[in-house]
């Protein structure tokens, strides 16, 4: 095909439940002219084999056998590879609404943008068939230049428009250009949206939601400990810092969208240590817990953040009065709550 106008680009690892749907739903769009390229990561599974089936039959779909590596190298394998004026990055145990490419690809051409980036929902899956759906999405903006991108994009952030890939359309000069590429660190995408955001000019913001991301099947949601959670979350923090410093952007609403990010995802940490695989005693919790709530980030980050709902102001309390033990309790709790019952989690999760 000579006329490629979009690129996916899809890491397969360990889905052949989901892969065919996945598929299926790029088969589907209204806009023809892509081609998949489909990256079998050492699947253990037949995820690959599954791939290479939907190739013989559909001459877009490309599939690249390799050994595993994870995704960002999976990603990163097949982007110099790829033909479309426009890349976009799909995760093959989700789905895509079938309006997705033309109308995304439209709105790329109609203004010359460098990226694209849409709403999408977030499905949490609560049984095989349940499942609570949350939007994400802003208003329709064609930002002017790259100034006014940079001073609206705290409100992406905060509608967590920024953070993943498979909402957005690359322009594939612009990535190519820059040598942009995933990074090789687990949550890998916001690094390589940082990358792409930190000196784009031309952004437009749709507010079409399109993209279903499947959150919380078993293995996803509940049960997950990460020992090194806190080093990430303060890498990450510097990244955010180092951005805004970067595009010399220091409004009232930047900071503290900067610092409420920060201590939503201290709390995140804080669960992570009382979350029950963790195996840490329970010296070790409150001695790790002591340490998040006396440091200076966190100090910092809980007088400026204004949290957005009553919930999160209520959670916030044990935090402004350091208490290791209330902080401890609190989070026991919503431990609990995300491996007991993931629908209400998902809730609070979605509205806090």
């Amino acid at each position: 095909m000579s006329d490629v106008k979009i690129s996916a680009i899809m890491p397969v690892y360990n889905v052949e439940k989901f892969i065919g749907k996945c598929i299926e739903s790029l088969q589907a769009q209204t806009l023809t002219e892509w081609e998949l390229i489909a990256v079998d990561d050492g699947s253990p599974d037949n995820s690959g084999a599954i791939c290479d089936e939907y190739a013989k039959n559909d001459s877009r779909i490309t599939v690249i056998h390799k050994e595993n590596g994870g995704a960002p190298s999976a990603r990163n394998t097949a982007i110099p590879q790829a033909k479309g004026e426009y890349l976009y990055f799909v995760d093959s145990d989700d789905w895509a609404e079938p309006t997705m490419f033309e109308d995304m690809y439209k709105m790329a051409k109609e203004n010359n943008a460098q990226l694209v980036v849409a709403g999408y929902y977030i499905d949490t899956y609560y049984s095989d068939t349940e499942f609570y759906s949350q939007e994400q999405a802003l208003p329709t903006k064609v930002f002017a230049n790259q100034r006014e991108f940079r001073e609206y994009a705290h409100n992406m952030f905060d509608k967590n428009l920024l953070y993943t890939p498979w909402n957005k359309l690359f322009e594939r000069k612009y990535i190519m250009d820059n040598d942009i590429r995933f990074r090789n660190t687990f949550w890998d995408d916001f690094p390589f949206n940082l990358d792409v955001v930190r000196d784009v000019e031309r952004v437009v913001l749709m507010e079409d939601k399109y993209y279903h991301f499947m959150r919380a099947r078993a293995d996803s949601e509940t049960a997950k400990y990460r020992s090194d959670m806190l080093d990430k979350r303060e890498e990450e923090h510097g990244w955010m810092l180092d951005l805004y410093k970067h595009w010399d952007v220091d409004s009232a609403e930047s900071q503290e969208m900067i610092q409420r990010r920060y201590i939503e995802r201290i709390v995140g940490c804080v669960e992570n240590v009382t979350n029950t695989a963790c195996t840490l005693s329970t010296k070790e919790k409150k001695a790790a817990i002591k340490s998040m709530l006396n440091s200076d980030r966190t100090k910092t980050a809980l007088k400026i953040a204004q949290p957005n709902s009553t919930v999160m102001k209520i959670m916030l309390i044990p935090y402004k009065m350091n208490s290791t033990s209330l902080v401890y309790l609190e989070s026991t709790i919503i431990s609990k709550v995300k491996s007991g019952n993931v629908k209400l989690f998902a809730k609070l999760k979605a509205n806090r």
